[in-house]
């Protein structure tokens, strides 16, 4: 018996357009004009095709990752950790939707800032106003005798 190897089919490290569109429909709401992430395509370093969800700007970090590799779709996070692996390009669009973090970056921002002022207001003012306290149990029976 004669065995002949095959090589693997390499993909041509483009996404189709129905991939595309899958794709950026599954991140819609994160694409959203007021979000200010994108996303952007690229290629690994043996010619797969990637697809990135990127950060607002002026960090543009990578958020999710989507490859495609010898026929099966990798969803990976910013820090390159797999979250899901299929075959159907559909089924991982649905975890790569759920993945996204639906936080907005302004709205981090202004709690944080909510908290920096909380804080501050916590560690200047309230021992103003306990030594404020403490003086008036001081001096109060000493007025009450002009009183």
């Amino acid at each position: 018996m004669s065995v002949v190897a095959f090589e693997r089919k390499q993909d041509s490290g483009e996404w189709s357009d129905k991939e595309l569109s899958a794709l950026v429909a599954a991140f819609g709401a994160a694409l959203a004009p007021g979000t200010g992430r994108e996303w952007e395509t690229g290629m690994t370093e043996r010619g797969d095709a990637q697809f990135y969800l990127l950060s607002p700007l002026p960090d543009q970090a990578c958020e999710l990752c989507v490859s495609r590799i010898g026929g099966r779709y990798i969803l990976e996070d910013g820090l390159g950790r797999l979250l899901f692996e299929h075959r159907n390009l559909e089924l991982v669009a649905l975890h790569a939707k759920a993945a996204v973090p639906s936080t907005s970056w302004l709205m981090v921002r202004g709690v944080t800032l909510w908290c920096a002022i909380r804080n501050t207001i916590h560690e200047k003012v309230e021992p103003l106003l306990v030594e404020g306290e403490e003086l008036l149990v001081q001096f109060v029976p000493q007025l009450a005798a002009f009183a």
